[in-house]
């Protein structure tokens, strides 16, 4: 009865392998609404005031950031949780797939918050003169309240990573 239940248990991870496989779809989505926001600029390009203009391409920036991160998300927890990915010799291989436990993607996913909150307090400390100071005050709070977080889960994962 224990083998079955440890089977089952251990075969139960292929239920994570759709959800990844969603995560593409996510990017798919990411990629059409990127490319609609490329098209939607270019026509409009020379009438754009340059502030505009920079605030749309931090905006394609944050986008090429979440892209970035489905990816890693997708690939190294499918690596991590589901089964190794079968990539045939000769082919083009990321450098570093099969490297990344999940203690890693979990400090990549942080560090890329981090960089995705930055390019939106970016983007709001552009157009901060139209925004209240209660709110900006709030959005360097949560920003601030990523970076702390990031810094923590580095921090205790080198403490855990030295004791061993």
């Amino acid at each position: 009865m224990e083998r079955i239940i440890e089977n089952a248990m251990y075969a139960s991870r292929w239920l994570l392998a759709p959800i990844y496989f969603g995560l593409s779809l996510a990017l798919l989505a990411l990629a059409l609404k990127f490319f609609q926001e490329v098209f939607h600029i270019l026509p409009n390009v020379f009438a754009m005031a340059e502030a505009d203009l920079i605030l749309v391409l931090l905006s394609l920036i944050d986008m090429a950031l979440v892209g970035g991160l489905l990816v890693m998300v997708m690939i190294s927890g499918y690596e991590n949780f589901v089964s190794q990915l079968d990539i045939k010799e000769g082919t083009e291989k990321l450098s570093w797939l099969g490297k990344m436990d999940s203690s890693s993607l979990k400090m990549k996913v942080a560090a890329s918050i981090v960089a995705i909150s930055s390019i939106h307090l970016l983007k709001v400390f552009m157009n901060a003169q139209n925004i209240p100071d209660t709110k900006l005050m709030w959005y360097v709070i949560i920003h601030m309240a990523f970076v702390l977080s990031a810094f923590a889960m580095g921090y205790l994962d080198k403490l855990t990573k030295h004791d061993h």
